[in-house]
């Protein structure tokens, strides 16, 4: 196969979605972990273009600064190109070709802000096929059942387009036709620039047509050919929130299918979302209500679930979460998690180690099989190797004003219901008896002990809550039994 590059990619999203019904810009709204605008920024440079500009005009500034920001995360070189009063499809990729180098020759693709499912394998095929047949343009066309109102292709007898035809201004035979115009283009630079400038707004809308400039190679004597894409869903673009929850199940199902051919067991995928950028190793098992978001990274022979959400994770080989969710943490090799754990932000488990049922952490390093089994909070937390925190343990990292950090030492042991008000050290191999409040330093092999001793009040209940059942039933308990009464019937004789 070809090495077939496209030399440059404009990306048409100035337009405002107003069916959309939001402040937020069309483009801007999210699937599969990256908004529709990022899919085509990531289409594009994954074709390889030497050249990306996007076409923006609704919010500019909001869609500039995305792009700049996404960009950069990606390593996408992309311009930014903005569409002035002039409106349609023309003008905008006509400013565009402003934002190009002006020596730029070769094929230029044109694809929307707004159609996420396109692949940078469509584009370089769309490349390939337009260099091949050495055509002036290539259009992107689907063959549809019910082709509704799109712009219908109309073919000459040697089967090249001749035109595209409106459904609105099509003929009863034309609707008739079932290909239809995705919108996606390949230009031939000179052909572009040339013919761009002699198309007109002379229409009813005032607007400046791109489908022109096919009519017009055409007449200068191009070729006008079409690439059929059977994958139709490569063209279907966002107009509302409706198509938008379409076109990200059909993406998500798109994202299982290819982990589940590399070897990740997804038990329901009815019930389970996996954005873009997600990897999962083999032999991982993924149950069902699982979400794996942003760049969240799992190991092989893992087990996900079920009921778990994990936000920009990493998971390590063999690990099992289950009914947790976690954001910015990290899970080492052979640990457990759950259930119903929160990992925040800065948690880091180490191998084999464990965090349990209702357990929340955030900054907080855990270290190879160290355990926080239970109902406990730690916050600011470094826990040593092999350390045992007990059930009901609370890390007071606040005082109100800052945050302070409690360092737990290696395979020392913290008993149920403590506090450890930080800042505040347990050295290596200690132990805190349970119930302490600790704000002392702990050393090694100590037993760190920090309660008021018990004292027990004679008399208090039947001083204070006399009559009731409860001091009823004391007085019953702290009676003696009656001694047996004798039998004084004699025995006889």
């Amino acid at each position: 196969m070809n090495d077939v590059r496209p030399d440059a990619v404009i990306i048409l999203a100035a337009g405002e979605g107003t069916r959309m019904k939001s402040t937020l810009p069309k483009v801007l709204h999210p699937i599969g972990g990256a908004p529709l605008l990022g899919h085509a920024m990531r289409a594009a440079a994954g074709a390889g273009a030497s050249e990306t500009v996007v076409v923006i005009r609704h919010q500019r500034d909001r869609v500039a600064d995305f792009i700049a920001a996404y960009g950069e995360r990606w390593q996408i070189p992309c311009r930014t190109a903005d569409q002035d009063e002039v409106k349609g499809t023309g003008r905008a990729v006509e400013c565009g070709l402003e934002a190009l180098p002006a020596d730029l020759t070769g094929t230029i693709v044109v694809t929307m802000g707004d159609v996420p499912l396109l692949s940078a394998e469509t584009i370089s095929e769309l490349t390939r096929a337009h260099t091949q047949a050495q055509a002036a343009v290539t259009v992107v066309t689907s063959v549809l059942e019910d082709a509704k109102a799109y712009g219908r292709i109309v073919r000459d007898a040697a089967g090249n387009v001749e035109r595209i035809v409106e459904f609105k201004d099509a003929s009863e035979g034309e609707r008739e036709i079932r290909e239809i115009n995705s919108g996606i283009y390949a230009f031939d630079a000179a052909v572009l620039r040339r013919e761009l400038a002699n198309v007109t707004t002379d229409n009813a809308q005032g607007e400046k047509y791109l489908t022109d400039v096919l009519e017009l190679a055409r007449a200068a004597g191009g070729t006008v050919a079409a690439h059929v894409l059977d994958d139709l869903w490569q063209t279907e673009g966002v107009n509302d929130r409706v198509q938008l929850a379409g076109l990200g199940k059909v993406l998500n199902q798109r994202v299982l299918e290819r982990h589940m051919r590399a070897g990740v067991t997804i038990v329901d995928p009815d019930s389970t979302w996996i954005d873009v950028d997600v990897t999962i190793g083999q032999d991982t098992r993924i149950l069902p209500g699982t979400q794996l978001l942003g760049a969240t990274t799992i190991g092989a022979e893992a087990t996900i679930g079920p009921d778990v959400t994990l936000t920009d994770c990493e998971v390590g080989d063999g690990a099992e979460v289950k009914r947790a969710e976690g954001h910015l943490a990290v899970v080492g090799a052979g640990a457990t998690v759950g259930p119903f754990s929160y990992l925040r932000p800065g948690t880091e488990l180490g191998a084999k180690g464990k965090i349990g049922g209702f357990v929340e952490t955030k900054n907080a390093k855990i270290g190879d099989g160290a355990k926080v089994p239970h109902l406990t909070y730690a916050g600011d937390a470094i826990i040593g190797e092999g350390a045992n925190i007990g059930a009901g343990t609370i890390f007071a990292n606040y005082d109100g004003v800052n945050k302070h950090q409690t360092v737990i030492g290696k395979h020392s042991f913290v008993g149920s219901d403590t506090v450890l008000v930080a800042p505040v050290e347990v050295a290596d191999g200690a132990y805190v008896a349970a119930g302490s409040a600790l704000t002392d330093a702990v050393g090694p092999g100590q037993l760190g002990i920090a309660r008021g001793r018990q004292r027990n009040i004679d008399g208090w209940v039947a001083a204070h809550r006399a009559g009731t059942p409860t001091e009823a039933a004391a007085r019953a308990a702290a009676t003696p039994p009656s001694s047996a009464t004798p039998d004084s019937s004699e025995d006889s004789q």
